[in-house]
């Protein structure tokens, strides 16, 4: 124990997992045939914290040789001071990309950390706006056939999502069929997002959005790249009234999603704890969301999010992401895990509630 109760980091430890996908899986404009997961792990107090990101190799490294020695015999409650710090030591490396990354897997860990250093669960630690968070099934990639698109939609369907996304934008003369699949294998009454990862050029997205409107589509993700606000702007401004345009998840800090809000060009703001800044970079901006009256929906890495969630007011959903679901409960003990389109924080645990299954995990070890 320090000073006036400080709790000094004694160690960081850093570890990398690749996880093969079940099939080589796309969107509208990424291939890709593996997910690698960078988890962070600092010790303090006789407690072990646990935060990650989707990254590389490369974001491990820099953890290693930036982030964790700037840690040590830091307080590990003071996770502002920790931030800072972390930011000023990526200045010259360039602060979007692999720095925030890795930023965002220490300070998700450190909050976690905290949390068990005061036998609390983050939730409580933070402040609970709701018990629960809704969450909707995302995959429906685009090198799915019908039949596997109809078969995962669907199914999220009968276990009671309300609400379902799919991949577009890889192939826009075959997007029309797909979505009308989708919605034929979900039925009328759930929800359908598409999302087209910046895909479509503007224009086209335009006539796109119509022909999604006449399949009752209700959530226009990145239907241009995420960089153009004036393009989101045009989109959201012609798009039919019960469509949101969404953008968001490549925010790796508070400017971009300040830029976004400030130049309307989103109806729902999204943003990834694994990317922009962990729960700290969430909390902001969350503040962001209240200040222009956005709502905020997380992307990706439910098991992560589903504390923080609970604790944003502006929150309008969690995205419930196939790959992440798949290899969080592969590597995680405690994963979240909806029920009827709901995530719960198990208020039984400390932290985010989760804890490396390490025999598990070690297969997968990089």
């Amino acid at each position: 124990m320090g000073r006036t109760g400080e709790v000094p980091i004694d160690r960081v430890d850093v570890s990398v997992f690749r996880i093969p996908t079940e099939e080589p899986e796309s969107d509208g404009t990424l291939s890709w045939d593996h997910t690698t997961m960078v988890l962070v792990e600092p010790s303090a107090g006789g407690k072990k914290g646990i935060g990650y990101t989707y990254a590389d190799t490369a974001t491990a490294a820099l953890i290693r040789e930036t982030l964790a020695p700037r840690l040590a015999g830091h307080d590990a409650f003071a996770t502002a001071a920790a931030f800072r710090s972390m930011v000023t030591s990526v200045r010259n490396l360039g602060r979007p990309g692999i720095s925030a990354m890795a930023i965002s897997a220490v300070d998700n860990a450190l909050w976690d950390l905290r949390s068990k250093l005061l036998g609390a669960p983050l939730v409580r630690v933070l402040g609970a706006a709701r018990e629960e968070a809704k969450a909707y099934g995302s995959g429906g990639f685009t090198s799915y056939t019908i039949e596997e698109l109809q078969a995962q939609l669907g199914g999220w369907a009968s276990a009671g999502m309300e609400m379902v996304k799919m991949k577009v934008g890889r192939d826009a003369g075959a997007d029309p069929a797909r979505a009308k699949a989708a919605r034929e294998a979900i039925g009328e009454e759930v929800q359908l997002f598409v999302d087209a990862n910046g895909g479509y050029g503007t224009k086209q997205a335009i006539g796109m959005a119509e022909v999604f409107h006449d399949l009752g589509v209700t959530w226009f993700e990145e239907p241009v790249p995420a960089d153009d606000l004036a393009g989101l702007r045009y989109l959201r401004d012609r798009c039919p009234g019960n469509m949101d345009v969404a953008a968001g998840e490549y925010g790796y800090e508070i400017g971009y999603f300040r830029r976004m809000a400030k130049a309307g060009a989103v109806d729902v703001l999204q943003a990834d704890i694994t990317r922009c800044g962990g729960v700290t970079g969430m909390l902001r901006v969350a503040a962001i969301c209240e200040a222009f009256r956005l709502p905020l929906s997380t992307h990706c890495a439910p098991s992560q999010h589903v504390h923080p969630a609970c604790a944003i007011e502006a929150l309008r959903h969690v995205e419930y992401f196939h790959d992440h679901v798949r290899i969080e409960g592969m590597l995680l003990d405690g994963a979240a895990k909806a029920e009827r389109g709901v995530l719960r924080p198990d208020l039984g645990r400390e932290g985010m509630g989760i804890a490396l299954k390490r025999a598990d995990a070690e297969r997968w070890r990089v």
